[in-house]
């Protein structure tokens, strides 16, 4: 009698879980960063010309980072 048991990988020995897994905490990563520059996009700009000048940027700079 044969016994076959699929473990549920693939070619690279990743198991589909796994992959899938890496894949949503990649594009939540993606996003965190995203976020995390638009909040400090959004922080600057609220900034004065002079307050930006004292931490060493100016407008131009802020699309930048």
């Amino acid at each position: 009698m044969a016994v076959t048991y699929s473990s549920g990988t693939i070619a690279n020995g990743a198991s589909i879980g796994g992959r899938v897994f890496g894949a949503l905490a990649t594009l939540f990563g993606v996003f965190a960063d995203w976020n995390d520059t638009r909040a400090t996009r959004n922080a600057l700009r609220k900034l004065s010309d002079r307050e930006l000048d004292d931490i060493g940027l100016c407008r131009q700079d802020i699309e930048r980072i």
